[in-house]
């Protein structure tokens, strides 16, 4: 965003919470991280135990039921971003993304990662 200031180029950030999209397929997510758990070598893959993967797994479906389908969120700020005489710098969609997301981007590292 602010290499693009010198070239008179005004960018604007979204930041999406998680929204249902194809992208965010429990299918698709579960087939990449079933093929990358497999290329893992061997050694890697006992560390962790195949029960990691399992409950991995099973986060990842908990998580996408609490995902937003209202894609509107994102493409109304987009929409205004593109059309705003003043656009904002930075537009966060949806209710993870303002309640946690955010918050979380203003504490400690430290913090955070205990969170």
């Amino acid at each position: 965003r602010l290499e693009m200031r010198s070239f008179g180029v005004r960018v604007s950030i979204i930041e999406p919470g998680y929204f249902k999209t194809t992208i965010t397929s429990i299918e698709g997510l579960e087939r990449n991280f079933r093929s990358i758990w497999e290329k893992v070598p061997e050694e890697t893959r006992a560390s962790y135990g195949e029960s990691y993967l399992a409950k991995f797994l099973i986060s990842l479906r908990q998580m996408q039921k609490k995902c937003s389908s209202n894609l509107t969120l994102v493409t109304d700020c987009m929409e205004h971003a593109l059309t705003c005489r003043y656009p904002r710098t930075r537009y966060s969609a949806g209710w993870d993304a303002k309640l946690l997301y955010i918050p979380l981007s203003y504490l400690p590292s430290a913090l955070t990662d205990t969170i």
